[in-house]
């Protein structure tokens, strides 16, 4: 696991707005963004869930840009940003198509834990960490003041009222 650096939270503020949109829209509060290895926004996308479609995440959503529009090259060099750690799913395109880097706020295991907290039941899915289901990848996170931003969207998401 590697530290965050001051140009990694500008991206998760970008997702974190994201998923701001996304939860206004009726969704679920996740957002994601590819950067190129110059620093530059390449594609975005929020959560679209909400249709029936439970597999519309943005990180799968990126992979699959990704895998349409960059090079391997381009795509090893890439980072994903999130604002929530990649789901096995998304672990594993991402991984199929070679992505580089990912950077997410919030852990699969305080996504977790927040929802065991309030009595939400699991998903149909273990939220196993990014390197349990793709072991070569690079990580980084989750961010202890932005994890507290997602938590804050997934308690306005499931009706919770924020405490701390």
């Amino acid at each position: 696991m590697t530290e965050l650096t001051d140009q990694d939270r500008v991206h998760l503020r970008r997702c974190l707005d994201l998923a701001q949109e996304a939860l206004e829209a009726g969704d679920e509060p996740f957002g994601s963004v590819l950067v190129d290895a110059h620093g530059q926004e390449r594609y975005a996308d929020r959560n679209r869930v909400a249709g029936g479609d439970r597999t519309r995440h943005p990180e799968f959503e990126i992979a699959r840009w990704a895998a349409d529009h960059l090079s391997p090259e381009e795509r090893a060099q890439a980072t994903v940003y999130t604002s929530g750690e990649h789901c096995p799913m998304c672990s594993a395109a991402h991984a199929w198509v070679g992505l580089g880097r990912i950077v997410f706020a919030a852990s699969s295991d305080q996504l977790r834990t927040w929802r065991q907290e309030w009595g939400i039941p699991a998903g149909p899915v273990l939220p196993l960490p990014v390197n349990d289901v793709a072991p070569g990848i690079e990580v980084a996170g989750p961010d202890p003041e932005l994890s507290e931003a997602v938590r804050l969207l997934q308690a306005r998401r499931h009706g919770i009222a924020p405490t701390g």
